[in-house]
């Protein structure tokens, strides 16, 4: 089966960001008073075969612990669904 993980990796709630702080700048320099707060990360697509859910599962979180994700100061989530092969 084939399976398509939509990753998602940001920075861990006690690690500063510099990038959010930029954004968050620059959005108020735009006008924008709404935001209170922004976080930068990382979004990506992984498409792979499967024998089942719980596999492609399974290498999806060995992908995220082993390169997309820095697990020292980075979290990360994923979306798994089955796409067409």
């Amino acid at each position: 089966m084939r399976y398509l993980a939509r990753v998602y990796v940001t920075l861990k709630p006690t690690v500063n960001d510099p990038q959010g702080i930029t954004v968050l700048s620059a959005l108020r320099n735009l006008g924008f008073e709404s935001p209170d707060g922004v976080r930068v990360g990382k979004y990506l697509e992984v498409g792979l075969q499967a024998e089942s859910e719980d596999e492609a599962r399974a290498q999806i979180d060995a992908m995220c612990k082993t390169l997309l994700a820095n697990t020292v100061i980075e979290q990360y989530r994923f979306d798994l669904e089955e796409t067409p092969a």
